[in-house]
């Protein structure tokens, strides 16, 4: 099943909130993204059909190897290019902002450029400072 951008943000935002708790439930996504119970509900039941999520009998969700692998990418994806966008300049809203938008769309390709290029950009930096 291939996810759409909004998949993507519901399974990153599972990923962020178990890394504050352990028991993540529809009303805590619908608290952190500020979206309502049935848009989280029906959005969840997506996630579960495609194997993404699993849902106990008490409502907790747990993200499936396939759900936390995507997330992982997007977070990584997310926090590189929200810091790479404060690095150049870029105000910390606009940053994550922007950044929040640029990670659904960028391929996996100019991704790894982008971080191979800042890496040998870094290194080149230290290189000339002697560290």
């Amino acid at each position: 099943m291939q996810l759409q951008e909004s998949g993507e943000m519901y399974l990153e935002t599972i990923l962020v909130l178990s890394r504050k708790s352990a028991a993540v439930r529809s009303i805590d996504i619908c608290e952190y993204m500020g979206y309502s119970k049935p848009s989280v509900s029906r959005a969840m039941g997506l996630l579960k059909n495609g194997g993404f999520i699993v849902v106990d009998k008490d409502g907790f969700i747990t993200l499936t190897e396939s759900g936390r692998a995507i997330a992982e990418e997007m977070y990584e994806r997310h926090t590189w290019l929200a810091n790479l966008l404060i690095n150049v300049g870029v105000t910390p809203d606009v940053a994550l902002e922007d950044a929040c938008k640029i990670e659904h769309y960028i391929s996996a390709e100019s991704f790894e450029a982008l971080k191979n290029y800042a890496q040998k950009q870094f290194d080149s930096t230290d290189a000339v400072r002697g560290e």
